[in-house]
């Protein structure tokens, strides 16, 4: 049996992963109504195959509970924000789970990290926990690191085909765990030490990070100097060694918006490029308000209230707003417009999250003049032509019309 600790959007899918594959699972989390709803039947969230998922979970090995366990085998999959001063890691997510674990774990139990780390977090926050309950680590408790690596959107799908990176002290505890995600994991499954998998999850978002940076200061010097960065970066992209991404709002998610900051703040004087990337991307969002602001008076828009941002998530076709651009841009926006009375639709967050937000996208449209595509749902893309006579900022490159303006 094994215990996941925290079912947010790592977690849950993981623990549903495990228990439709024949291993017996407890989810736990400390959240009372979000384990209410998951033993009432229901998901927390929406993410395609999800529920597919959980009646086929539920309908094997898996429990939902506020408490923990005592059995051998504990995943935690819980938040790792960063401290937004210092940079560095907040860890205390993964502290109070692991201090919970070690009220209940066995001898001989193993402790698996799935949440993204950065580099050390073991050494300095989880080992001292272990030792000072008096466990001798590699004879009473074993520690894994096995970082997630799973996009919301393609989560299921990912959670089969990606690889996977086991990091372990021990390369026996290792092969152990390699051998519990083989259950489901049809992708190779590396085992290494704890430190590398630290690094190589970091190095991973930090990568695309810095490329999409990359297109995103190459927008601002093409804005300037009057040149088509789309155009620009599809003939680039037609060398065999070139793949530049695509420009856009910002970065957000919890992944490659935090990652990169925790070798910044570990690494300070070091991680140049890596710092110089987030503040470009960080920097998107204003530059967003800037050009809404130049397609205005361009238009003779004098009220923001005619204006309408499509978009709430971080990505398209999820309900994920962790550290969306749209939300930076709205908390952003007593800087450069009348804050409260720009107008909001995203079809797939149902929740009200910010001031005049809309969940009827014709009547959206309908008080507008002026909409701002900041995510490509599909639900904008099979309904393009509702934007016809509208004054169109596409942020994102989805929108055809003719007179559209873009980054």
């Amino acid at each position: 049996m094994i215990n996941v600790i925290g079912l947010g959007y790592i977690g849950l899918p993981t623990a549903l992963m495990f228990a439709s594959h024949g291993v017996e699972v407890v989810g736990t989390d400390y959240n009372k109504e979000l384990v209410k709803t998951l033993q009432s039947g229901e998901t927390t969230f929406e993410e395609d195959g999800l529920d597919e998922l959980f009646k086929e979970a539920v309908s094997k090995e898996i429990k939902f509970s506020t408490e923990y366990i005592s059995t051998d085998v504990y995943i935690v999959a819980v938040p790792t924000p960063y401290d937004k001063i210092s940079k560095k890691i907040d860890a205390c997510y993964v502290i109070g789970a692991v201090e919970n674990v070690m009220e209940v774990c066995p001898k001989g139990a193993t402790v698996v990290i799935e949440s993204t780390i950065s580099p050390g977090t073991i050494d300095k926050f989880v080992r001292p926990i272990i030792e000072a309950k008096g466990f001798t680590i590699g004879d009473d408790i074993n520690i894994v690191h096995a970082p997630e690596r799973i996009i919301p959107g393609n989560m299921v799908y990912e959670l089969k085909h990606n690889s996977r990176t086991i990091g372990s002290d021990n390369n026996e505890v290792g092969e152990k765990i390699k051998e519990l995600y083989s259950s489901f994991c049809q992708s190779e499954i590396v085992v290494t030490d704890i430190r590398t998998a630290e690094m190589t999850k970091i190095v991973e978002n930090t990568f695309r990070d810095i490329n999409i940076a990359f297109a995103n200061e190459l927008t601002k010097i093409c804005r300037l100097g009057n040149m088509d960065v789309y155009e620009i970066i599809k003939i680039a992209n037609m060398h065999p060694r070139v793949n530049i991404l695509q420009p856009g709002p910002g970065v957000g998610g919890h992944c490659i918006s935090v990652d990169p900051w925790f070798l910044v703040g570990d690494y300070p004087g070091l991680a140049n490029i890596i710092l110089a990337a987030r503040k470009i991307n960080d920097s998107m969002p204003e530059f967003v308000l800037e050009r809404i602001n130049e397609i205005m008076k361009e238009n003779g828009i004098m009220d923001v209230a005619k204006v309408g941002l499509y978009g709430l998530t971080y990505k398209e076709n999820v309900d994920d707003v962790r550290e969306s651009p749209t939300l930076q841009i709205i908390e952003s926006m007593e800087r450069h417009l009348s804050s409260g009375v720009i107008k909001v639709y995203d079809p797939n967050v149902k929740r009200d999250l910010v001031p005049n937000q809309y969940h009827d996208f014709d009547k959206f449209i309908a008080d507008i003049d002026m909409v701002v595509l900041l995510v490509g749902h599909a639900q904008i893309k099979n309904n393009m032509d509702m934007l016809k006579g509208k004054v169109v900022f596409d942020t994102r490159k989805i929108c055809d019309l003719e007179g559209t303006y873009r980054l």
